[in-house]
């Protein structure tokens, strides 16, 4: 069977490894690599190792992560934060609402309907232009780390996010980070708000997937999922440990290009070649 190949395992959690926390849509890749890797679609095998391996990101992001975490919880102290707002909870709640509710009511129906090749074609374009966007327009810095980003702020990069609850392609970070920029919060920070609201999110979307699916894990696939998993967690960790300072220095304008080139293979792939 191929989609318990060992070879698919690792080349598919590489591709989940480098492309969930960039503005570049894992989505999009997942599904091309898929289709080139003649993979059904409707594989449900392929279907719960897509949760594993995206377990494993979501990983990744927790280690990175793991003292910011704890100073949600007053478990750690923020240094050199006395007397200023600091990130706390309630940030990340409001954050993260407006696209979990858009999630479970919309699920469905952007199963159904939306998640297709040229809806993610178009969402590659439109959300690299919101990135150029976000490049060319970006109001001035009220943030310019984490523990400045405001109630305001949290909320307006909340409803950005939306459009990768709706639009599959979008990318969720890609939808985060211009939303922070263009609501007066730098690019670095953006960048890390987005990695940690993804923490709470993806391990709901993924822990309900794998209740409902348990029932399919057997000896037969785990050494499968395994691989995929620690693949995906290993190139997670170095590919959000690159961006992180490749942020701080360089446009997103780049990540916007990229997105055209992946929109144009998907339009000649599936559209001309399939």
């Amino acid at each position: 069977m191929l989609s318990l190949n060992y070879w698919v395992a690792i080349i598919m959690g590489i591709i989940e490894g480098l492309t969930e926390f960039l503005p570049v849509s894992s989505t999009g890749h997942m599904i091309l690599a898929q289709s080139l890797l003649g993979i059904s679609e409707d594989d449900k095998i392929m279907k719960i190792f897509e949760i594993v391996i995206q377990l494993g990101a979501i990983m990744a992001i927790v280690v990175l992560y793991w003292k910011r975490i704890l100073r949600l919880f007053g478990l750690a102290k923020s240094p050199g934060r006395t007397g200023k707002r600091k990130l706390n909870l309630i940030h990340i709640l409001i954050g993260i609402l407006p696209a979990g509710i858009i999630g479970l009511l919309l699920n469905d129906i952007v199963d159904e309907y939306l998640f297709s090749p040229r809806t993610v074609m178009i969402s590659l374009v439109v959300g690299g232009i919101l990135l150029i966007i976000a490049e060319k327009r970006t109001p001035r810095i009220e943030a310019r780390d984490l523990d400045d980003i405001s109630y305001k702020q949290a909320l307006y990069i909340g409803l950005y996010q939306i459009l990768s609850v709706v639009f599959p392609g979008f990318s969720r970070s890609g939808a985060t980070i211009a939303g922070g920029m263009l609501s007066g919060v730098s690019r670095g920070a953006s960048a890390d708000f987005t990695f940690i609201l993804a923490i709470p999110l993806m391990f709901a979307a993924t822990g309900l997937s794998l209740v409902k699916s348990y029932h399919m894990f057997s000896t037969e696939v785990m050494g499968f999922f395994i691989v995929g998993f620690i693949v995906s967690f290993i190139v997670a960790l170095l590919a959000v440990m690159t961006f992180i300072r490749f942020v701080q220095t360089t446009s997103l304008t780049y990540f916007a290009y990229y997105r055209f080139i992946v929109a144009a293979l998907f339009a000649i792939y599936f559209f001309v070649i399939k």
